[in-house]
């Protein structure tokens, strides 16, 4: 299928928002970008570049950016969600009043709302279903956004419950540097891009305790383990989890210091407050400490064990040293490894 050239709005100019568009606009689409603060808007307008996000990489020529979100969406073939996780169910409520039937949005965020334990694609079609029906699409996969920018080679899941619009917006998302495969189980690709935070977390951890490669590939292991549980318990399929947006993105968030949610990990584990590593680290969002809650109670919800997600919340939010942690999980009783 060939590629529409037609604009596509990334909604949303941080790291990843403006990666995409990065990634899209090299490749000659015509990409509006929505900032939420017209000073933001404007200086990338005057700059070329953002200088808040991402600010070494030069913006290409076919991408214009925008604080009015009815003009950012205004004409193009697809919309790419890229806000924090948070922050989703306010701007949808903002695009509701500007989309129109043909178009279709894809929901490019990780993460779960707060206070309703929602997927974002559930919070998505609330906001905007009764415009777009079925139009609607996840991206995830393994996409470190200043990768992405840089131009390295990667690869990228679309899943929708209309198999046609996945093959548009894998159509239309695609380039020489950033392939785009499709998969039906919406599910399982949202849940991956949620679940993979909280154990690059519990990675961080780890290699910040000074523990080394059989520790952290075996997080890695049992962690993948309690996200297909969890996932395949709600109806996602297990084969989802061995794939792009399931050990893909929990190998490339796990690896090391580029991903946010693993140097959160690090710090805790070095001894540093919370509050003071998510400070340092704005205005950049850490998806995996808001997650894990809203994960847990998911799981509790359905009776899924979840140890792992269990130990880093209680590292997060409950003052256990992280060194403790790593003991409760070392200690459990003993199972066999194909019953979890």
């Amino acid at each position: 299928m060939a590629a529409d050239r037609g604009t596509i709005a990334v909604i949303g100019a941080g790291s990843w928002g403006t990666a995409l568009g990065i990634a899209l606009g090299r490749a000659d689409r015509q990409v509006t970008l929505w900032a939420r603060r017209p000073e933001l808007a404007e200086a990338i307008a005057r700059e070329g570049r953002n200088p808040e996000y991402l600010p070494e990489f030069r913006l290409p020529e076919s991408l214009q950016a925008t604080a009015d979100i009815g003009q950012a969406v205004a004409g193009a073939q697809l919309v790419v969600l890229a806000v924090p996780s948070q922050g989703v169910r306010t701007v949808c409520l903002q695009l509701a009043q500007s989309l129109e039937r043909r178009q279709g949005l894809v929901s490019a965020a990780k993460g779960l709302e707060r206070h309703t334990g929602q997927r974002l694609s559930e919070v998505v079609s609330e906001c905007v279903g009764r415009t777009l029906g079925d139009r609607i699409a996840v991206l995830s996969g393994p996409n470190l956004a200043p990768e992405v920018a840089a131009g390295d080679a990667t690869v990228s899941v679309a899943a929708s419950r209309d198999a046609q619009f996945a093959a548009e917006v894998q159509a239309a998302m695609s380039t020489p540097l950033f392939r785009v495969y499709t998969n039906p189980d919406v599910l399982g690709v949202e849940l991956g891009g949620v679940l993979k935070n909280i154990i690059a977390i519990g990675a961080g951890i780890s290699d910040g305790l000074g523990f080394g490669d059989n520790t952290k590939a075996a997080l890695v292991t049992r962690g993948l383990a309690e996200m297909t549980r969890l996932g395949v318990t709600l109806g996602a399929r297990a084969a989802t989890f061995g794939g792009l947006s399931g050990v893909g993105d929990l190998i490339v968030t796990c690896a090391g210091n580029k991903s946010r949610n693993y140097r959160v990990g690090y710090e805790l584990a070095k001894g540093a407050c919370l509050d003071d590593v998510l400070q340092s680290m704005a205005p950049q969002i850490v998806e995996g400490v808001e997650t894990t809650g809203a994960a847990l109670r998911l799981a509790a919800g359905h009776e899924v064990e979840m140890p792992i997600a269990t130990a880093v919340h209680q590292v997060l939010f409950e003052d256990v040293q992280p060194a403790e942690a790593v003991a409760s999980l070392m200690t459990r009783a003993w199972r066999d490894e194909l019953d979890g």
